[in-house]
């Protein structure tokens, strides 16, 4: 092989390495490049000056397609076609490409295979590259029950695409509580169990090392009334922002997840089984020992499509990086997925802790 050959076989394999770098920049890089090779032979305008109209003309283009979708949906309010929908905040969105860590299979996929002992983390499974429908954002509000005229209680009909909207509480507990409920689970650290999946058409839980890796603790003990009483001081604040309808709760679901290195949780719903349907919003409490020893540890919401009775994934993401005494908030029929912890230590006291559950209608 020509030495020509060798390095062009070489900068094809590099460029094929989302590590270097992602399908999102390489779409973007290849775009400014095209475009310099129109513009940088322009009389009077220097090379920085092309390349910065360039990517001004770039994130411009971009503005004005949510521009005008942000208009769309104003007319459809106006028009009295739509219920309220919410502003999504870009912030954190991936989008332009496949992630670039693929979420595996989901909890009811026919090729997962059955349990098998912890080890290092499995790559991720087939990931199907669809693309993001051209329908509305739709909000939780409009998958409520509603009244009809004969006065029976119906179901509107399930949206094509739920938005990945969450809301973030920063400080969510005192730091007198913090420290409490850290020292409370290092202590109980005997008392964790290895974590169960629940999959649509099972009863129960069961063990899953392929979809699900981590511990957990199911009695969260004084705790429980604590962060249950602040989740409902809340939650008016938080449906609101989730552009979600009022509903009482019927019960709180809580428990404190210990994940340590090489533990993940591949992408599911919290509320695809029938016996977990009654699920509305998920919560996920951040807390960890200071210095922080861990990294990873992500929780992606995902821009989620209706497809064979289940929310599945698409395309796009919202990242929540796991931050110190952070409380995130989200409907529980969105597509979402832990990744893999990094804790070279591997001691329980290192783990990435989350208090995490689900508010009940």
């Amino acid at each position: 092989m020509a030495a020509r050959e060798i390095l062009n076989s070489f900068s094809d394999t590099l460029l094929c390495d989302e590590r270097i770098l992602s399908v999102s920049e390489k779409t973007l890089l290849t775009k400014i490049l095209q475009c310099s090779k129109t513009r940088i032979n322009v009389p009077g305008q220097g090379s920085a000056d092309a390349i910065t109209q360039i990517v001004g003309e770039l994130i411009a283009e971009r503005a004005y397609a949510v521009l005008g979708e942000r208009i769309a949906r104003r007319l459809l309010q106006q028009a009295g076609e739509s219920s309220r929908l919410a502003d999504p905040d870009p912030t954190f969105i991936h989008a332009g490409g496949p992630p670039p860590t693929p979420p595996s299979p989901g909890p009811d996929d026919p090729n997962r295979s059955g349990p098998q002992p912890p080890g290092p983390s499995p790559p991720g499974g087939v990931w199907a590259r669809t693309q993001p429908t051209n329908t509305r954002s739709t909000t939780a509000a409009e998958i409520q029950p509603r009244v009809r005229a004969s006065g029976e209680v119906g179901l509107l009909e399930t949206p094509e695409f739920l938005p990945a909207e969450c809301v973030v509480l920063d400080e969510f507990l005192t730091s007198a509580e913090l420290n409490s409920l850290m020292q409370d689970t290092l202590a109980r650290e005997a008392e964790f169990r290895v974590s169960q999946v629940v999959s649509p058409g099972v009863p129960g839980g069961d063990v899953d090392y392929e979809h699900r890796r981590s511990r957990v603790l199911v009695e969260l003990g004084k705790y429980q009334s604590l962060l249950v009483d602040r989740l409902r001081s809340c939650l008016p604040q938080v449906l609101r922002r989730l552009g979600h309808v009022t509903f009482s709760i019927s019960r709180v679901e809580a428990q404190i997840t210990a994940s340590n290195h090489g533990d993940f949780f591949r992408w599911h719903c919290d509320n695809g089984a029938e016996e977990i349907a009654s699920r509305e919003i998920t919560f996920v409490y951040f807390f960890h020992r200071e210095p922080k020893n861990f990294r990873g540890g992500e929780l992606r919401i995902y821009d989620s499509r209706w497809e064979n009775n289940q929310y599945v994934p698409t395309v796009n993401y919202r990242v929540i990086v796991p931050e110190q005494n952070q409380c995130v908030m989200f409907v529980s029929s969105l597509a979402h997925e832990i990744t893999t912890v990094e804790c070279p230590s591997a001691a329980f006291a290192d783990s990435r802790f989350t208090v995490n559950g689900w508010l009940h209608r």
